[in-house]
């Protein structure tokens, strides 16, 4: 698989993509990262990749020419994906339908805006992190990378580490607990302790149900109806 990030600070993607899950499928040859600077798809010696927004307002807008000749140049087909605030909401199902393709391009925002002319003229789709706003699309991106690169086949050790994450089915994961079995007043439960395989499966599916009713009634809604 190859990822293509197109953004103005590349510096930022460095040590993550060499670190953990990210650089361990880059060694084996699962995923291959090419990460650009936009503005050297400029053509004036101040590289300027931003301009005034039209209708007049605060910020300043990044143009779209950068963008296009960097996606040409990479050759890159969809999907394209646009990190942005005003972008639907970034889910599990988008992280698995990224990790089955043979290609994903992250274009990474910042100033004020992006240039509508981007996303719609390279077909990209719109995505967020959620409902805040970050200084630009650096951060999100690589929350994407993360998410997606773990899910590639061969990326993660066990894949029931995966299986067994919150939103793999679309509820949120039961609660984990690990040695010593009793620290400061706190015990692990006890059913954890027992050895009963059926009755663990059974414990973390209704703690499972419980969270995600608690803290997520809109996915327990989604998965009641």
């Amino acid at each position: 698989m190859t990822i293509n990030v197109v953004t103005l600070f590349p510096e930022v993607f460095e040590a993550p993509l060499r670190t953990s899950i990210l650089g361990r499928a880059a060694e084996r040859g699962l995923v291959r990262y090419r990460v650009v600077q936009l503005r050297e798809y400029t053509h004036d010696r101040h590289k300027t990749v931003d301009d005034t927004p039209y209708g007049g307002g605060a910020g300043m807008v990044l143009k779209p020419e950068p963008f296009f000749e960097a996606v040409e140049d990479l050759r890159a087909g969809p999907p394209i994906v646009l990190l942005s605030a005003r972008g639907r909401a970034f889910t599990h199902r988008d992280a698995v339908r990224f990790s089955v393709g043979k290609e994903l391009t992250l274009l990474c925002g910042h100033y004020k805006d992006v240039d509508q002319r981007v996303a719609d003229g390279l077909g990209a789709e719109e995505v967020s992190l959620g409902d805040f706003v970050l200084s630009g699309g650096e951060p999100a991106a690589l929350c994407v990378l993360d998410a997606v690169v773990r899910l590639v086949p061969g990326a993660l050790g066990d894949h029931e580490s995966a299986a067994t994450d919150s939103h793999y089915d679309g509820l949120l994961a039961a609660p984990s607990y690990t040695r010593p079995p009793s620290y400061r007043g706190m015990d692990v439960p006890a059913v954890l302790l027992s050895g009963d395989h059926e009755q663990i499966a059974r414990w973390r599916e209704a703690e499972a149900e419980r969270l995600t009713r608690e803290r997520r009634p809109d996915l327990w809604e989604k998965l009641d109806g």
